[in-house]
């Protein structure tokens, strides 16, 4: 074992479900070796910020409060990202904060936007850092699932289930326009556990006669209601992006699909009226879920015993079956990980009948 002591913890990027279980399970191990937690505020900001912004985390903290029960973060999240001119003078920053601190090493827990702008970070100060992955979109590389995804799928099936029942009510196609930026994880899966229709997804192209001919399908059987579920990431059918605005570090801002396809069904089919509901922050909120909870308790656990064995720079996974950890490096290197359109969601969506564009079969 070595002689860690004092470590930090910062949430990082776009909040979800579970994000207060792993801060609970990072400072209960962590104090049971003695050490001293410092809870960094507001991500990246809290220790390049002057003054720093942070507080000593104890047991108490979680132990006799909901929060770990609560989605949201304690610690306060960063989600505008930074200009990659600025990463010096950031890591340098950074680095005055953690020494400032006296911090032998810092949890970061974020996507994969954050494990790259950190670990930058953290490369750039010589600072030890672990990763622990958490993200609605499920796209972190390498690990099978991130904290927040199995909740967000919870809270878009929940959705779906809601609707049906308007649907039915109104004999309308319904369509639910849900998040997931480039990859379509979110979608498809709580499209094919909410026992959508239809499920578009940036991964697979589409045609809008696809999805007219599957609710003319629908009508000719009998039934007269649809769900549609679409990824806020998919373009239009000619392949453009809806939107040309852009965020703080010039990646696209997305939002508006579910409204572009209503329109194009009105112009070309009439049997049903459709209404759009833009789920929105709402999946990024709602009670954490039992498999959420438990992953952030393995991974909490997981980043305090690789510190503990001195195993830094590294982000801890969830694959086949069992927590494990990899290289910062290698997690960046692999990029975002998108849906395998050969998953056996897919297959699966594709053989109940659900159209999701045009695969090959």
């Amino acid at each position: 074992m070595n002689k860690t002591k004092r470590i930090g913890i910062l949430t990082s990027g776009g909040d979800c479900a579970g994000l207060n279980a792993v801060i609970r399970a990072v400072v209960n191990s962590a104090s049971r070796l003695g050490w001293e937690i410092y809870g960094i505020h507001n991500g990246t900001e809290g220790l390049t910020n002057d003054p720093l912004e942070y507080e000593v985390l104890t047991v108490q903290n979680f132990s006799d409060t909901p929060w770990p029960r609560l989605s949201g973060s304690y610690l306060g999240s960063l989600n505008k990202g930074v200009k990659m001119e600025s990463l010096g003078e950031m890591s340098k920053r950074f680095g005055e904060g953690v020494k400032k601190l006296g911090l032998d090493a810092v949890i970061v827990v974020g996507g994969d936007g954050s494990m790259n702008i950190t670990g930058n970070y953290c490369k750039g100060a010589g600072v030890k850092m672990i990763g622990i992955p958490k993200t609605i979109d499920n796209d972190t590389p390498i690990t099978e699932f991130s904290v927040g995804f199995n909740s967000a799928c919870q809270v878009c099936t929940n959705a779906i289930d809601s609707l049906e029942l308007t649907a039915r009510s109104h004999h309308r196609a319904l369509i639910l326009e849900v998040m997931g930026r480039d990859a379509g994880h979110l979608a498809m899966q709580s499209a094919l556990a909410g026992q959508a229709d239809v499920c578009l997804v940036p991964e697979i192209p589409y045609k809008i006669d696809g999805v007219i001919n599957k609710l003319k399908e629908i009508k000719a059987s009998g039934r007269d209601h649809a769900i549609i579920v679409v990824s806020e990431g998919i373009k239009t059918e000619d392949g453009q992006h809806l939107s040309a605005a852009k965020n703080l570090i010039g990646e696209a801002v997305y939002g508006g699909v579910g409204q572009y396809l209503s329109a194009e069904i009105n112009n070309r089919y009439h049997d049903f009226q459709t209404r759009v509901t833009t789920l929105g922050h709402v999946q990024r909120s709602g009670t954490p879920s039992c498999f959420d909870r438990m992953l952030a308790a393995m991974f909490g656990a997981k980043a305090v015993e690789l510190l503990a064995k001195d195993q830094t720079d590294m982000m801890v996974v969830w694959k086949n079956g069992k927590v494990g950890a990899y290289s910062i490096d290698e997690v960046v290197k692999e990029g975002t990980t998108l849906l395998d359109t050969n998953s056996d969601s897919v297959k699966a969506a594709a053989a109940i009948g659900m159209y999701i564009g045009e695969i090959e079969k």
